[in-house]
């Protein structure tokens, strides 16, 4: 199981590595309203979202079906909310548990990068079973990565699963996911919690496979190979 972990964070690095060679400069900022804190429950039907409007993921890779893709964000005194839902037509996965590499199949996907010119950054993953994958990375030297799984968590998930059953490779509609990040569970980043005016760089994304290969979407579009192009972020903006 040790020999499986660690070949599963070398082959992460090794993307993550390529990846932070691609560098643009992000040219959108997206501005984070402020709430109160409120229960999740997967759907995103809290009154509070009201307030911000669904902002879509692109598609990036072709595909025969082109599922609408979209998230809120959100953040209070103790911590930030993210919500994404998506059209599907299957859960594409396997019976996979918490930390376990479900970037092999459907998941939704959040990367905190509060300061640009430390890489220090933070990745969220969720599937439509409920199952997450955490990772923190660092790149202090330039050329040294290192990457780190948490024992536990205090992030806080819900998945709702509309048209069909919550099961691997269920045939469905459409699924959701709603999440809570408390400040405490990002306190390895810098600038953390962020204060009224702070700008981070963020993404927002998906991964799908019913089309038998991987399909990607993401918030900031200049993405060429993989998630983990810091330079590509999008700033969001505490407001």
């Amino acid at each position: 199981a040790l020999f499986s972990l660690m070949l599963l964070l070398a082959t992460v690095v090794a993307n993550i590595v390529c990846a932070c060679a691609q560098v643009m400069k992000p040219t959108y900022t997206l501005f984070v309203k402020q709430c109160q804190d409120f229960t999740i429950n997967g759907k995103g039907d809290n009154h509070v979202w009201s307030q911000v409007p669904w902002i879509p993921l692109i598609q990036l890779d072709s595909s025969n079906t082109r599922y609408r893709s979209e998230f809120k964000i959100l953040y209070s005194p103790t911590g930030i909310y993210v919500v994404f839902n998506g059209n599907d037509n299957k859960i594409t996965t396997m019976d996979y548990k918490d930390f376990d590499p479900i970037f092999n199949g459907d998941v939704f996907e959040v990367f905190f990068h509060p300061d640009p010119s430390v890489n220090v950054y933070y990745e969220y993953e969720v599937n439509a079973m409920g199952k997450e994958f955490i990772l923190a990375i660092s790149n202090l030297s330039g050329h040294d990565f290192q990457s780190w799984i948490p024992k536990r968590t205090t992030v806080k998930k819900m998945v709702d699963v509309k048209g069909g059953a919550q099961t691997v490779d269920a045939d469905i509609k459409s699924w959701s996911a709603e999440i809570f990040f408390p400040f405490a569970a990002l306190g390895i980043l810098p600038h953390t919690p962020p204060s009224k005016g702070s700008e981070w760089h963020a993404n927002f994304c998906r991964l799908d496979y019913d089309s038998g290969k991987m399909v990607k979407w993401s918030f900031t579009p200049n993405i060429k190979t993989s998630f983990h192009e810091l330079g590509t972020f999008y700033t969001i903006k505490f407001d």
